[in-house]
Protein backbone atom coordinates (compact mmCIF):
# COMPACT_ATOMS: atom_id res chain seq x y z
CA UNK A 1 0.00 0.00 0.00
CA UNK A 2 1.05 3.48 -0.54
CA UNK A 3 3.07 5.64 2.56
CA UNK A 4 0.31 6.75 5.19
CA UNK A 5 -0.21 10.25 4.72
CA UNK A 6 0.39 11.10 8.40
CA UNK A 7 3.36 9.31 8.44
CA UNK A 8 4.17 10.75 4.84
CA UNK A 9 3.96 14.43 6.40
CA UNK A 10 6.64 13.55 9.43
CA UNK A 11 8.97 12.35 6.63
CA UNK A 12 8.72 15.55 4.71
CA UNK A 13 8.93 17.89 8.09
CA UNK A 14 11.68 16.06 9.11
CA UNK A 15 13.73 16.54 5.98
CA UNK A 16 12.15 20.24 5.59
CA UNK A 17 14.07 20.97 8.78
CA UNK A 18 17.23 18.83 8.32
CA UNK A 19 16.57 15.91 10.33
CA UNK A 20 18.22 13.16 8.26
CA UNK A 21 21.20 10.95 8.10
CA UNK A 22 22.77 12.87 5.45
CA UNK A 23 26.22 13.88 7.13
CA UNK A 24 25.46 12.60 10.43
CA UNK A 25 26.89 13.14 14.11
CA UNK A 26 25.81 12.08 17.51
CA UNK A 27 26.07 15.54 18.10
CA UNK A 28 23.37 16.70 15.68
CA UNK A 29 20.93 13.39 15.97
CA UNK A 30 20.93 14.00 19.74
CA UNK A 31 20.63 17.93 19.76
CA UNK A 32 16.80 17.20 17.90
CA UNK A 33 16.07 13.77 19.50
CA UNK A 34 17.21 14.51 23.35
CA UNK A 35 13.77 15.75 24.46
CA UNK A 36 10.19 14.78 24.11
CA UNK A 37 6.90 15.97 23.22
CA UNK A 38 4.97 16.50 26.02
CA UNK A 39 2.53 13.37 27.38
CA UNK A 40 -1.31 13.79 27.97
CA UNK A 41 -0.63 10.43 29.56
CA UNK A 42 -1.19 11.24 33.68
CA UNK A 43 0.13 8.12 35.77
CA UNK A 44 0.00 7.51 39.62
CA UNK A 45 3.85 8.44 39.50
CA UNK A 46 7.55 8.77 37.60
CA UNK A 47 10.45 8.73 39.47
CA UNK A 48 13.94 8.71 38.24
CA UNK A 49 16.98 6.73 40.24
CA UNK A 50 19.80 5.33 39.49
CA UNK A 51 20.61 1.58 39.31
CA UNK A 52 24.42 -0.46 40.02
CA UNK A 53 25.70 -1.14 36.48
CA UNK A 54 28.67 -2.64 35.06
CA UNK A 55 30.46 0.28 34.31
CA UNK A 56 28.64 2.77 36.81
CA UNK A 57 25.26 3.57 37.96
CA UNK A 58 22.73 3.24 35.30
CA UNK A 59 20.14 6.44 35.26
CA UNK A 60 16.38 4.99 35.01
CA UNK A 61 12.66 5.93 35.25
CA UNK A 62 9.85 3.96 36.66
CA UNK A 63 6.04 4.26 35.68
CA UNK A 64 3.60 3.20 37.55
CA UNK A 65 0.02 3.32 37.01
CA UNK A 66 -1.41 2.96 40.06
CA UNK A 67 -0.27 2.19 43.74
CA UNK A 68 -1.51 -1.12 43.69
CA UNK A 69 0.87 -3.77 44.88
CA UNK A 70 1.93 -6.36 42.48
CA UNK A 71 1.86 -5.35 39.19
CA UNK A 72 3.17 -6.79 36.04
CA UNK A 73 6.81 -5.27 35.48
CA UNK A 74 7.90 -3.99 31.84
CA UNK A 75 11.80 -3.27 31.01
CA UNK A 76 11.94 -0.85 28.16
CA UNK A 77 15.04 -0.12 25.75
CA UNK A 78 14.66 3.11 23.74
CA UNK A 79 15.87 2.85 19.88
CA UNK A 80 18.14 5.26 18.59
CA UNK A 81 20.88 3.48 17.01
CA UNK A 82 22.49 2.94 20.35
CA UNK A 83 23.48 6.50 19.34
CA UNK A 84 20.66 8.93 20.37
CA UNK A 85 17.41 8.91 21.58
CA UNK A 86 16.71 9.18 25.62
CA UNK A 87 14.93 8.77 28.60
CA UNK A 88 12.74 11.72 27.61
CA UNK A 89 12.51 11.00 23.95
CA UNK A 90 10.58 7.83 24.50
CA UNK A 91 8.51 9.33 27.98
CA UNK A 92 5.34 9.43 26.26
CA UNK A 93 6.09 6.08 24.78
CA UNK A 94 6.58 4.76 28.25
CA UNK A 95 3.57 6.32 29.91
CA UNK A 96 1.50 4.63 27.17
CA UNK A 97 2.62 1.27 27.93
CA UNK A 98 1.88 1.84 31.40
CA UNK A 99 -1.61 3.02 31.17
CA UNK A 100 -2.61 0.84 28.28
CA UNK A 101 -1.32 -2.19 30.15
CA UNK A 102 -1.57 -1.56 34.01
CA UNK A 103 2.02 -2.58 34.45
CA UNK A 104 5.10 -0.75 35.91
CA UNK A 105 7.29 0.19 33.08
CA UNK A 106 11.13 0.57 33.68
CA UNK A 107 13.06 2.44 31.21
CA UNK A 108 16.65 2.22 30.97
CA UNK A 109 19.21 4.70 30.10
CA UNK A 110 21.80 2.61 28.75
CA UNK A 111 25.53 4.08 27.77
CA UNK A 112 25.71 5.29 24.23
CA UNK A 113 28.33 5.44 21.44
CA UNK A 114 30.65 6.38 19.92
CA UNK A 115 31.76 7.31 23.68
CA UNK A 116 30.81 3.57 25.11
CA UNK A 117 30.85 1.55 22.01
CA UNK A 118 29.85 -2.97 22.03
CA UNK A 119 28.73 -4.25 24.16
CA UNK A 120 28.39 -1.17 26.59
CA UNK A 121 24.59 -1.03 25.69
CA UNK A 122 23.94 -4.99 26.09
CA UNK A 123 25.60 -5.13 29.29
CA UNK A 124 23.75 -1.98 31.23
CA UNK A 125 20.33 -3.49 29.68
CA UNK A 126 21.18 -7.13 31.18
CA UNK A 127 22.51 -5.31 34.39
CA UNK A 128 19.23 -3.90 34.57
CA UNK A 129 17.06 -7.00 33.42
CA UNK A 130 18.72 -8.96 36.72
CA UNK A 131 18.11 -5.64 39.04
CA UNK A 132 14.99 -5.45 38.07
CA UNK A 133 14.13 -9.07 37.87
CA UNK A 134 15.46 -9.33 42.11
CA UNK A 135 13.97 -6.01 42.69
CA UNK A 136 10.65 -6.27 41.59
CA UNK A 137 8.92 -6.14 44.74
CA UNK A 138 11.20 -3.78 46.30
CA UNK A 139 9.36 -1.63 43.32
CA UNK A 140 5.55 -2.51 44.18
CA UNK A 141 5.78 -5.26 40.89
CA UNK A 142 5.72 -8.94 40.70
CA UNK A 143 8.70 -10.83 40.10
CA UNK A 144 7.17 -13.62 38.34
CA UNK A 145 5.32 -11.64 35.50
CA UNK A 146 8.62 -9.51 33.84
CA UNK A 147 8.62 -8.74 30.35
CA UNK A 148 11.37 -6.80 28.18
CA UNK A 149 9.91 -4.51 25.14
CA UNK A 150 12.11 -2.87 22.82
CA UNK A 151 11.77 -0.19 19.95
CA UNK A 152 14.39 -0.59 16.93
CA UNK A 153 18.45 -0.70 18.56
CA UNK A 154 16.23 -1.31 22.02
CA UNK A 155 14.65 -4.03 20.42
CA UNK A 156 17.80 -5.24 19.92
CA UNK A 157 19.00 -4.95 23.45
CA UNK A 158 15.46 -6.52 24.46
CA UNK A 159 15.94 -9.67 22.47
CA UNK A 160 19.27 -9.92 23.57
CA UNK A 161 18.07 -10.12 27.24
CA UNK A 162 15.63 -13.04 26.80
CA UNK A 163 18.71 -14.68 24.98
CA UNK A 164 20.83 -14.88 28.24
CA UNK A 165 17.32 -14.82 30.69
CA UNK A 166 17.04 -18.62 29.35
CA UNK A 167 20.59 -19.30 30.24
CA UNK A 168 20.08 -17.90 33.87
CA UNK A 169 17.78 -18.74 37.10
CA UNK A 170 18.28 -15.56 38.24
CA UNK A 171 15.69 -13.81 35.38
CA UNK A 172 12.78 -15.57 34.25
CA UNK A 173 10.78 -13.52 31.35
CA UNK A 174 7.27 -13.97 30.30
CA UNK A 175 7.41 -11.92 27.03
CA UNK A 176 9.44 -10.03 24.56
CA UNK A 177 8.06 -7.20 22.57
CA UNK A 178 10.44 -6.43 19.94
CA UNK A 179 9.11 -3.35 17.54
CA UNK A 180 10.99 -2.89 14.30
CA UNK A 181 14.20 -4.75 16.20
CA UNK A 182 17.11 -4.78 14.69
CA UNK A 183 18.51 -8.20 14.93
CA UNK A 184 21.14 -8.75 11.75
CA UNK A 185 24.21 -6.20 11.52
CA UNK A 186 25.36 -8.57 8.51
CA UNK A 187 21.07 -7.85 6.78
CA UNK A 188 21.40 -7.48 3.10
CA UNK A 189 17.78 -8.75 2.87
CA UNK A 190 15.21 -6.98 0.33
CA UNK A 191 13.95 -3.90 2.45
CA UNK A 192 17.12 -2.66 3.00
CA UNK A 193 17.26 -1.44 -1.04
CA UNK A 194 13.94 -1.18 -1.27
CA UNK A 195 13.50 0.94 1.53
CA UNK A 196 16.87 2.79 1.36
CA UNK A 197 16.27 6.34 0.99
CA UNK A 198 12.88 8.38 1.46
CA UNK A 199 11.64 7.30 4.60
CA UNK A 200 13.39 8.61 7.14
CA UNK A 201 15.56 6.24 8.57
CA UNK A 202 18.38 5.07 5.71
CA UNK A 203 20.47 2.44 4.78
CA UNK A 204 23.35 4.88 4.58
CA UNK A 205 22.22 5.84 7.85
CA UNK A 206 22.05 2.27 9.30
CA UNK A 207 25.65 2.24 8.19
CA UNK A 208 26.82 4.59 9.86
CA UNK A 209 24.62 3.74 13.23
CA UNK A 210 26.48 -0.10 12.89
CA UNK A 211 29.88 2.10 12.93
CA UNK A 212 29.18 4.23 15.59
CA UNK A 213 28.58 1.07 17.83
CA UNK A 214 30.29 -1.59 16.48
CA UNK A 215 33.20 -0.62 13.77
CA UNK A 216 34.93 -4.09 13.47
CA UNK A 217 32.86 -6.54 15.34
CA UNK A 218 31.86 -9.77 13.48
CA UNK A 219 28.17 -8.96 12.68
CA UNK A 220 27.19 -12.38 13.32
CA UNK A 221 28.22 -12.11 16.85
CA UNK A 222 24.97 -13.08 18.92
CA UNK A 223 25.24 -10.41 20.94
CA UNK A 224 25.18 -8.03 18.45
CA UNK A 225 23.13 -9.90 15.62
CA UNK A 226 20.84 -12.29 17.78
CA UNK A 227 19.57 -13.68 14.83
CA UNK A 228 22.92 -15.57 14.83
CA UNK A 229 22.38 -17.04 18.66
CA UNK A 230 20.66 -20.24 19.78
CA UNK A 231 16.78 -19.20 20.14
CA UNK A 232 15.30 -22.22 21.42
CA UNK A 233 13.59 -21.65 25.07
CA UNK A 234 13.68 -17.95 24.77
CA UNK A 235 10.63 -15.92 25.85
CA UNK A 236 7.28 -16.12 23.78
CA UNK A 237 7.49 -12.65 21.31
CA UNK A 238 5.78 -10.27 19.55
CA UNK A 239 7.33 -8.92 16.83
CA UNK A 240 5.92 -5.55 14.91
CA UNK A 241 7.94 -4.28 11.20
CA UNK A 242 6.65 -1.04 9.25
CA UNK A 243 6.52 -1.49 5.71
CA UNK A 244 8.65 0.89 4.62
CA UNK A 245 11.77 0.66 7.05
CA UNK A 246 15.26 -1.08 5.73
CA UNK A 247 14.70 -3.26 8.84
CA UNK A 248 11.76 -4.49 8.04
CA UNK A 249 12.72 -7.65 6.61
CA UNK A 250 15.64 -8.98 9.53
CA UNK A 251 12.57 -8.20 11.95
CA UNK A 252 10.43 -10.35 9.81
CA UNK A 253 13.84 -12.77 9.22
CA UNK A 254 13.90 -12.69 13.50
CA UNK A 255 10.32 -13.97 13.94
CA UNK A 256 10.81 -16.56 11.65
CA UNK A 257 13.74 -17.93 13.27
CA UNK A 258 11.88 -17.85 16.68
CA UNK A 259 8.89 -19.65 15.35
CA UNK A 260 11.95 -22.45 13.56
CA UNK A 261 13.07 -22.22 17.33
CA UNK A 262 9.69 -23.44 18.73
CA UNK A 263 9.25 -20.50 20.31
CA UNK A 264 5.43 -18.83 20.49
CA UNK A 265 5.42 -15.73 18.12
CA UNK A 266 3.24 -13.45 16.84
CA UNK A 267 4.50 -11.16 13.41
CA UNK A 268 2.71 -8.02 12.38
CA UNK A 269 3.80 -5.54 9.53
CA UNK A 270 2.31 -2.28 9.98
CA UNK A 271 1.26 -1.68 6.35
CA UNK A 272 2.11 2.10 5.01
CA UNK A 273 4.41 3.27 8.29
CA UNK A 274 7.99 4.76 8.80
CA UNK A 275 10.43 3.50 11.18
CA UNK A 276 10.01 5.06 14.42
CA UNK A 277 5.96 5.14 14.01
CA UNK A 278 5.29 3.52 17.53
CA UNK A 279 6.44 6.37 20.05
CA UNK A 280 4.71 8.86 17.26
CA UNK A 281 0.65 8.00 18.18
CA UNK A 282 0.03 12.08 18.61
CA UNK A 283 0.86 13.00 15.11
CA UNK A 284 0.13 9.03 13.46
CA UNK A 285 -3.40 7.97 14.06
CA UNK A 286 -2.34 4.03 13.29
CA UNK A 287 0.82 4.04 16.11
CA UNK A 288 -2.15 3.92 18.43
CA UNK A 289 -3.51 1.03 17.25
CA UNK A 290 0.18 -0.33 17.25
CA UNK A 291 0.38 0.27 20.96
CA UNK A 292 -3.08 -1.10 21.76
CA UNK A 293 -1.53 -4.09 19.97
CA UNK A 294 1.42 -4.48 22.39
CA UNK A 295 -0.75 -3.56 25.35
CA UNK A 296 -3.47 -6.45 24.58
CA UNK A 297 -0.73 -8.68 24.18
CA UNK A 298 0.80 -7.97 27.60
CA UNK A 299 -2.17 -7.91 28.99
CA UNK A 300 -3.13 -11.17 27.65
CA UNK A 301 0.37 -12.81 28.84
CA UNK A 302 0.88 -11.26 32.21
CA UNK A 303 -3.37 -12.29 33.05
CA UNK A 304 -2.12 -16.08 32.55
Amino acid sequence: MPIDPQAKGIVDFLEASGVTFDDPSAEKLRSVTSGGMPSPVELASVTDRTIPGPAGDIPIRVYRPSDDPGLPVVVFFHGGGWVFCSLESHDHVCRVLASKTNCIVVAVDYRLAPEAVFPAAVDDAWAAVQWVAANAEELGGDPDRLAVVGDSAGGNLAAIAAIRARDTDEVDLVAQVLVYPVTDAACERPSMTENAEGYFLTRAGMEWIHQQYADGVDPTHPDYSPIYADLSGVAPALVLTAEFDPLRDQGEAYADALRDAGVEVDYACWEGLIHGFFSMDQMIERAGEAQEQVAAALRETFAG
